[in-house]
């Protein structure tokens, strides 16, 4: 019995010529799966890491302004007025030693607020740049929003699905630019905990939220508006982002 002769079929991949198929996979890169917790982890390490990364900026901040005044390029800042009355008066009794009291705390609680705050920049100038790269891959085959509550409407549904597996529980406005995302369990601190008790675990949340306000507003950038997003967390795990517009837009 004589043999079949075999011929080789070219498979539909060695058809397509190799650069065509590098910018193919460049435009349009396939879908990687990765640990849903994976995210969590990373944000937790991230903060950690541009907390430590804060403190070092503002320390090197300081002693150059240290120095500009010991070198007389810069005026000292204004010494803080101090309380003439006796300290030992009783703070009940003394106004005066009420608001120096009140004044210490301030003053040693100002490094720590200083320091919270370059944090929640940074992590909103990271959030920025995610948010518009977003934004700029979910609407490569969309058309213009000719509308401010279309935009808004992306935000809560197709970037909220992207970003945190969900849409918003609820959507408010005043018809004036202002509008309200409310996420009654908000994944990003839906797990978020503290062995100091609740009122600690509220105050890093506030921290934990300045990346996703960054990347609403850097979603909303890409779209052409100028928006200003402020997190709002009082009770975990919901949160509220109130985003304002400006005028015309």
């Amino acid at each position: 019995m004589s043999s079949r002769n075999s011929l080789p079929v070219p498979s539909s991949s060695s058809s397509v010529p190799p650069h065509l198929a590098a910018l193919a996979a460049f435009s349009d890169p396939p879908t990687r799966h990765v640990d849903g917790a994976m995210m969590d982890y990373f944000l937790i390490e991230t903060v950690n890491a541009l907390r430590q990364s804060s403190k070092i900026a503002l320390t090197r901040e300081r002693e150059r302004e240290k120095e500009m005044i010991e070198a007389g390029l810069i005026p000292p800042p204004a010494l803080p007025v101090k309380d003439t009355k006796d300290s030992a008066v009783s703070a009940r009794d003394s106004t005066g030693s009420l608001a120096s009291t009140k004044g210490g705390k301030v003053a040693a609680a100002g490094p720590v607020d200083e320091e919270e705050e370059a944090l929640k920049v940074r992590l909103e100038t990271i959030g920025i740049h995610v948010g518009s790269n977003f934004s700029e891959r979910l609407c490569r085959d969309r058309g213009l929003f000719t509308e401010t509550l279309d935009a808004i409407k992306f935000i809560c549904k197709d970037i909220w699905a992207a970003c945190w597996d969900k849409q918003v529980d609820n959507l408010r406005t005043n018809h004036r630019g202002v509008y309200v995302l409310q996420d009654n369990s908000f994944k990003t601190i839906s797990r978020l905990s503290s062995w100091q008790g609740r009122p600690d675990a509220v105050r890093k949340a506030k921290v934990y939220v300045s990346m996703p306000a960054g990347i609403i507003k850097g979603a909303l950038a890409r779209l052409g508006y100028n928006a200003t997003v402020s997190p709002e967390v009082t009770n975990l795990p919901q949160c509220t982002f109130q985003v304002k517009l400006p005028k015309g837009s």
